[in-house]
């Protein structure tokens, strides 16, 4: 009795955080993410690696594995690169992070536009 309540809240609570807006860097970027085999990835539709010790999370925060990643297809993600291009850290978005729309998703972009880290927005000119 005590082990199914156990169970029931955490997963109450798994549920309730998958749907808040985590804190993200201003250098991440969106894009549509898919493990192949890994480091191989395609970062949107185009071939990336992961940079060795990348850290990969899900909906929930948790880290995953690469491998973990590679049934999933297609994600919807945010990212970061290290000044090679290796894909450094990856959160793939839950449902209140991809109802933010507008996120940069160049390097270009983000240059052009102002980030606010308290409201997670950013702001085109």
């Amino acid at each position: 009795m005590i082990r199914c309540a156990l169970i029931a809240a955490l997963a109450f609570a798994g549920a309730a955080h998958a749907q808040t807006h985590r804190p993200f860097p201003a250098d991440a970027l969106r894009g549509d993410l898919q493990v192949q085999v890994a480091p191989s990835v395609l970062l949107n539709g185009k071939p990336a690696r992961l940079a060795p010790g990348s850290r990969i999370r899900n909906e929930n925060n948790l880290l995953v594995t690469p491998g973990e990643m590679t049934a999933q297809g297609k994600r919807v993600v945010h990212y970061t690169q290290e000044s090679d291009g290796l894909i450094k850290d990856v959160w793939v978005l839950n449902a209140a992070e991809t109802a933010n729309k507008r996120w940069p998703k160049t390097r270009a972009e983000a240059a052009a536009w102002r980030f606010d880290a308290a409201t997670q927005t950013w702001i085109k000119p």
